[in-house]
């Protein structure tokens, strides 16, 4: 980070470029400098000679914007302004409070500007006198290959400053025609949607706090039809777990751009004098290898991060589908033996165990066991847990609490409001107000005597209700969402501080908590909370395109769905636990002893893959409707394992299932590894071929029933 004030060195003449850390696929960042103003950016893309970009581009003006988009890509400002004939939406949106009222300095003219540059981060400093403002725009390159961006804004005028807006913008590549986005809902994460990319603004916004289920999370924009492993696209993420804008603009005149920033609620982010805005960072990556290439910058980068598991990812086992709230020692001890002879490593203790949880409209808040089901605690069974050799888990959703509560009754005042009147009841519950040190002094505190009185090896994190109305709880009246997010990461990183053994995973509703930002600080996340298979195939397959499959929780549950009411066979549901981090959710004490012996069977069989799972390169393939194939290639190519999963009815003449990525240059030999199933007829065992004839040609489509999966390895001979 550059600390506002810091001397910089001047913006030389040349060209300056930055390009990510390693990476299959590396993007490069080259900025042309300005003597009138802040530096252009000139390409953001696949490596580029800066040199060659500087050539090839002339400065971005009112005067020049009409003619230059021929050139490669149109450059736009660091900090595209008003002032200096962008006529866009300005990357910042602000004004002054001053002696005359609101509504001064809010067009900016910052310039020219100074960088420090180095060999993975640059920062380029400038500042608008007349506006009282500094600007500090940082890139920082990271492993996978791509960058991060952001902007700092210091007011150093007289009167508080208002900013309303602050994006990063990055110019879209030449050739873009398309744009890819994910939308959903409850149970219906991350389903993606595409449209040309046109004149005027397309715009995504977010305002729901900290629960993204209907949010994009990513938008990538490339060449009409780009696919999973081919196209020139450029992808945009922001990391945060917040409120947030993203948009796609293009100008009459042919100049596109891509931004992205917080959402800010009105009065939100007021700059007293000396004070800095930081906003989240940005994270840009570009590939001529489609969206897996994209997806794999971003899960090497995930992959670099300290918080990243330095094990493998263990099955797991909940009981939620099996016992729900009725929770009873004896019930739960029996599960936790079956799980463990069949072979789960962690035992997570969901929701219903703290007092008074005698309905989902109770008891949030009060983070004691319930004496009535728990008269010991839970230490009888945490230490059957822990006897059994397994992890022991526990679900807890710190920021919510019901009315009927002892916390809420006792501090009615520290739920988010805005003024005197309460938020609406959603999920029966409010949410307590993070900013509040009284507030996050109960929780560590709640939390710290879970943890003294029972070993606690992992935590699921819930957030189930949206920030409606979610103003500060101390009658301020002012919108608290960024305040509530920033104090959700503080909370978060001194509990992994105080508690070091803890793994954590991050679920909302069931996906709706899954960005870069949380990937710093969390070990797992929870998909979905829908577990039927014909549903989990497309969300985890498109989770995927941000999270590394060891952070996607997926469980195998019973053969009719608790959310759909459909039903599966069991090779269905445990194939697609097995791309994810596997784990069961079943009552297994009504499971027959046969389906008991098959489930054993997927379990060892994760097992002896997952290393290749979880380290792999990720590869999907285009089928038509209905079919679905996905699966890693092993960095050294040595290996790989596809799912090609029929969730639709029968096809006739089944697809060849193509396998990308394998060395064109070495035989390898196919095996048919899921579990002897007769909805399943696939001779691909034996098979050998080059790793072009796989790539290009392919395997045979397998014969099977509809609402089946198979899995095939194959291994270089």
């Amino acid at each position: 980070m550059i600390e506002p004030g810091r001397v910089a060195v001047p913006v030389p003449t040349n060209p300056v470029s930055l390009s990510g850390l390693g990476g299959t696929e590396t993007t490069t960042m080259v900025l042309l400098p300005r003597a009138d103003g802040l530096p252009d950016i000139g390409w953001v893309g696949p490596s580029l000679a800066a040199t060659d970009v500087r050539s090839l581009t002339i400065p971005a003006s009112i005067e020049t914007t009409a003619w230059n988009s021929w050139l490669i890509g149109s450059p736009v400002s660091v900090l595209p302004e008003h002032a200096r004939g962008y006529l866009g939406r300005p990357a910042l949106l602000g004004h002054r409070v001053g002696p005359d009222g609101p509504g001064s300095d809010w067009s900016t003219a910052f310039g020219p500007g100074s960088v420090r540059c180095d060999d993975d981060s640059l920062a380029v400093r400038a500042t608008d006198r007349a506006a009282g403002l500094e600007l500090c725009f940082e890139a920082e390159a990271v492993p996978g290959g791509g960058l991060r961006l952001r902007h700092l804004l210091t007011n150093v005028g007289a009167g508080p400053y208002v900013v309303d807006a602050l994006d990063v913008v990055v110019p879209v590549p030449t050739g873009a025609g398309e744009i890819l986005d994910f939308t959903g809902r409850w149970a219906r994460e991350r389903q993606p949607q595409r449209r040309a990319l046109a004149d005027g603004q397309w715009v995504r916004e977010h305002r729901r706090g900290m629960r993204v289920l209907d949010g994009t999370g990513l938008v990538v924009v490339g060449n009409p039809g780009f696919g999973y492993g081919q196209g020139e696209v450029l992808g945009v993420h922001l990391a945060w777990s917040g409120n947030h804008r993203y948009a796609v603009e293009q100008l009459s005149s042919g100049t596109a751009v891509v931004r992205a920033g917080e959402l800010l609620h009105p009065g939100e982010m007021v700059l007293a004098e000396g004070e800095t805005y930081a906003m989240p960072w940005v994270h840009v990556a570009a590939s001529a290898r489609g969206l897996d290439g994209l997806a794999d910058a971003t899960h090497q980068y995930v992959r670099s991060l300290a918080a990243h598991p330095s094990r493998p990812a263990p099955v797991m086992f909940n009981p939620w589908e099996a016992v729900y709230l009725d929770h009873d020692l004896d019930t739960l001890t029996a599960l936790v033996d079956i799980s463990a002879e069949l072979g789960a490593e962690r035992f997570v203790l969901d929701d219903g165990w703290f007092a008074g949880r005698t309905s989902l409209d109770d008891g949030l808040g009060d983070w004691t066991p319930d004496p009535a089901v728990w008269p010991h605690g839970l230490a009888p069974l945490v230490d059957r847990v822990h006897e059994k050799g397994m992890e022991f888990g526990l679900w807890w959703e710190p920021e919510a609490v019901n009315p009927n509560s002892a916390v809420h009754r006792d501090h009615p005042d520290w739920i988010l409001r805005t003024g005197d009147r309460s938020p609406v009841l959603e999920r029966n519950c409010y949410l307590l107000d993070l900013g509040r040190e009284d507030v996050r002094t109960h929780l560590l505190d709640a939390f710290g005597r879970l943890v003294a009185a029972h070993r606690i090896d992992f935590v699921k994190w819930d957030h189930n209700r949206d920030q409606v109305d979610g103003g500060d709880s101390r009658g301020t009246g002012r919108p608290a969402s960024r305040r509530q997010t920033l104090a959700f990461r503080e909370l978060l990183d001194e509990l992994a501080r105080r508690h070091p053994g803890i793994s954590w995973e991050s679920c909302a509703s069931g996906g709706g908590r899954i960005d870069l930002d949380v990937l710093e600080r969390v070990q797992s996340t929870w998909a979905s909370d829908v577990t039927d298979p014909l549903s989990r195939q497309p969300i985890q397959h498109w989770s995927a395109q941000l999270a590394p499959l060891e952070y996607l929780g997926a469980h195998v549950t019973a053969p009719v769905s608790h959310q759909t009411g459909r039903t599966s066979v069991l090779d269905l549901r445990a194939a697609t636990a097995f791309f994810g981090q596997f784990g069961i959710q079943w009552d297994l004490t009504k499971v027959p002893a046969h389906e008991l012996d098959r489930l054993a069977s997927w379990i060892g069989l994760y097992k002896r893959h997952r290393a290749l799972l979880h380290t792999g390169r990720l590869t999907r393939v285009a089928l038509p409707d209905g079919l679905l194939a996905h699966g890693v290639v092993a960095r050294d190519r040595s290996e790989a394992l596809f799912s090609y999963a029929q969730l639709d009815e029968i096809v006739p003449v089944p697809p060849r299932l193509r396998i990308p990525g394998l060395d064109p240059d070495r035989t390898y030999r196919a095996s048919l590894i899921t579990p002897a199933a007769p909805s399943v007829t696939w001779e691909v065992t034996g098979v050998q071929a080059s790793g072009a004839a796989l790539g290009a040609l392919g395997l045979p489509g397998p014969a099977r029933a509809p609402q089946s999966a198979a899995l095939v390895h194959l291994r270089a001979v």
